[in-house]
């Protein structure tokens, strides 16, 4: 697996992590042991990076974490280019109000988030999609500052709805990453997000790479998530911000595109593997971070860190497809 520096976090990432919401809540049911075993399968496969918040699950996904991180015991530790860094997010347990986010609070969080963790030190704290007047707030970015100084986690960073929420935290001198949606149907962070965060030596996780699993071509019009899955009750935006959910896409026009992307992906890949793919020869991108549901999804996704980049022919194919389908719908947006 190949490894991405990040400068100012002062490690490297494995390019494919993934992302735990689904151990958490909001993606239907994954049992403990399942959960376990996808979790081992990825880092066979050598994924090191694991992504996570407190509210996932209320800690589950935590606590699931921490479980794997005692197996793995002194294997997994240290911050060389085969240890395991789990970044974690801390805010939305509180209501978003901005008055929130004090040095308390997150002393609260962070403390609560180490112990699910079973950690000393948390290796990465995002500020999680907090209230965009979060991220201009100096006294937050001190605040964050002490935690460093205290120990209590190693760097910060932010994950964040909009470009423009992203360039005002690139713009803080102590942010280490910066978290967006970034997909075949999400383009928009390629703009100015990505440049920024390069030549300030911030590493970039992109999330969502699949958009919420429409670029893996399994889903039809007719498809029924069930009840507890976010792709159910979120599709219109109803418990949290709609660019969670199907990147923002509507979900008829989202499958349509995803069958025609499904047409251009390469030979040898999977729809999956070559959305990842995409994200990875995105100048800029320190790691993707897709979730998995089981051990084989897992290990197909990291496999995608070791298919060839997508060709010239096909990246334009994808450009036209986000021009014709998508652009309209979501890159005013986020």
């Amino acid at each position: 697996m190949e490894h991405r520096l990040v400068p100012r976090l002062g490690r490297s990432l494995s390019a494919v992590g993934l992302g735990t919401w689904q151990l958490g809540a909001d993606w239907g049911q994954v049992d403990e042991e399942a959960a376990l075993e996808l979790l081992r399968a990825a880092y066979a496969a050598g994924t090191t990076f694991f992504d996570t918040a407190d509210v996932y699950g209320d800690g589950r996904s935590e606590r699931l974490i921490g479980r794997f991180l005692r197996e793995l015991g002194r294997e997994g530790a240290g911050a060389g280019a085969g240890a395991v860094c789990v970044a974690t997010k801390t805010g939305r347990r509180a209501v978003q109000d901005p008055a929130q986010f004090t040095l308390d609070n997150f002393r609260a969080w962070t403390d609560r988030s180490r112990s699910n963790l079973g950690v000393d030190t948390l290796d990465l704290v995002q500020l999680h999609c907090p209230p965009t007047a979060v991220l201009s707030s100096a006294s937050v970015y001190d605040a964050l500052d002490t935690l460093v100084e205290e120990r209590r986690i190693a760097a910060y960073g932010v994950s964040v709805e909009t470009c423009e929420e992203a360039l005002a935290a690139i713009a803080r001198p102590h942010v280490a990453t910066v978290q967006i949606i970034l997909n075949v149907f999400r383009r928009k962070p390629l703009e100015e997000v990505l440049p920024a965060a390069a030549e300030a030596g911030v590493g970039v996780i992109a999330r969502v790479p699949l958009a919420s699993g429409l670029l893996s071509g399994r889903y039809r019009r007719d498809t029924v998530f069930p009840p507890d899955d976010h792709r159910a009750y979120n599709r219109h935006g109803e418990s949290f911000d709609v660019g969670e959910t199907f990147s923002g896409v509507g979900y008829a026009t989202g499958v349509a595109a995803a069958a025609e992307f499904a047409g251009v992906a390469p030979a040898g890949a999977t729809p999956a593997q070559a959305a990842l793919r995409w994200v990875l020869q995105q100048p800029g991108v320190t790691t993707v971070i897709p979730g998995a549901r089981n051990a084989d999804q897992a290990s197909a996704n990291a496999a995608a860190a070791h298919l060839p980049p997508l060709p010239d022919g096909t990246l334009r194919a994808l450009e036209a497809l986000y021009d014709n389908r998508i652009r309209a719908e979501v890159h005013h947006r986020w």
